[in-house]
């Protein structure tokens, strides 16, 4: 009773042949798109009978009740980080917006030829006035003097 190699190769594939024929006919009989529209009638029934014994199961309103167990007191919770970011967001725009404007005013200074330095606060080092807000000499009418 030896079996040549020739035997046992084919022993071999004859079994793939029948386990994927076999896969076949299971991938076929599980197939529910197929099953649905070779009896549609059933498939409805079974639907049907599927959702009238869930809502009376009542389950959507005891999922809806424990979200809202587990989520109480979340809002608070919530609120305050997102006026935290909202805080953040707005202090980081007026940076922006602060250094874009101071940016813009040392343009300006260079381009009339004003020193860019700022003036420490506090100190009483005036400031040039460009010739505006300075006193006039007798009617008012008298123009600064550009020196």
């Amino acid at each position: 009773m030896a079996e040549t190699t020739a035997d046992v190769r084919r022993d071999i594939e004859l079994t793939r042949n029948r386990i994927s024929d076999t896969l076949e006919q299971l991938e076929h009989k599980l197939n529910i798109t197929q099953m649905v529209r070779d009896n549609p009638w059933p498939s409805l029934a079974l639907a049907f009978g599927a959702g009238v014994l869930l809502s009376g199961s009542r389950a959507d309103v005891k999922a809806a009740a424990a979200t809202v167990t587990a989520t109480k007191g979340a809002s608070g919770r919530l609120g305050s980080v997102l006026d935290d970011l909202v805080s953040q967001v707005v202090q980081t725009f007026h940076g922006a917006i602060e250094q874009r404007i101071e940016g813009l005013a040392t343009q300006v200074k260079q381009a009339i030829g004003a020193p860019t330095t700022p003036r420490p606060l506090g100190t009483n080092t005036p400031q040039p006035s460009f010739g505006f807000n300075q006193p006039t000499a007798g009617d008012g009418m008298t123009a600064p003097r550009a020196d």
